[in-house]
C-alpha cells in the first residue's frame, strides 16, 4: 500500500461546482445523494444514451458494461422507446478500496418525434455497448425531385 500526503485542498470544492452539484441533486436527479462513507445503495439509475439521427434512421447508443444481451429489454409502443437492464450488484465478502460504479436496475423511455418502422428495427449488443437502429417511416424520409430544363 502507497502512503499519500494528505492534502487538505486537494478535497475542496469551488464555489461553482458545489452550486452545480447541489442544483443537479435537487432538480435534475433528485433522491440520488449520499451521506459521507455510506457507499452505493441501489436504486434506479437513468440510462445515459447517444442518439443521432441520419435521413434514413435513428441511432440509439447505450453502453452496458458486463451485460449480455439477453439481460437488455427494449420496447417500441406507438412513439415511446424503452430501454431496460439489470447491472449486477457489487461482489460480497471484499473490503472496497473505491466503490464508484452503480449497480441496480437501469431504464430510458423516449418519445420518438419522427414515426419509425419499428417491426425493421434492429439491436445490436457489441462488447457492452447496445446499438439500436430505427428506420424512419416512409412518408418522413426526405424526397429528392430532379429539376428538369427545357
Amino acid at each position: 500500500m502507497t502512503v499519500v500526503r494528505w492534502n487538505p485542498w486537494r478535497e475542496a470544492v469551488t464555489l461553482r461546482e458545489a452550486m452545480d452539484q447541489l442544483f443537479e441533486e435537487s432538480f435534475v436527479r433528485p433522491g440520488t445523494r449520499q451521506r459521507r462513507g455510506e457507499g452505493l445503495r441501489e436504486r434506479s439509475y437513468r440510462l445515459p444514451l447517444d442518439v443521432y439521427t441520419t435521413p434514413e434512421e435513428i441511432i440509439v447508443v447505450a453502453s452496458l458494461p458486463g451485460l449480455t444481451s439477453d439481460e437488455v429489454d427494449i420496447a417500441i409502443e406507438g412513439d415511446t422507446l424503452t430501454i431496460r437492464a439489470e447491472l449486477r450488484p457489487p461482489l460480497e465478502n471484499v473490503e472496497y478500496l473505491f466503490q464508484e460504479r452503480g449497480y441496480g436496475a437501469v431504464a430510458r423511455t423516449l418519445t420518438l418525434n419522427v414515426p419509425v418502422e419499428a417491426d425493421k428495427a434492429e439491436a445490436v449488443f457489441e462488447n457492452g455497448v447496445l446499438t439500436l437502429t430505427l428506420p424512419k417511416a416512409e412518408e418522413t424520409k426526405p424526397k429528392v425531385i430532379k429539376v428538369k430544363s427545357k
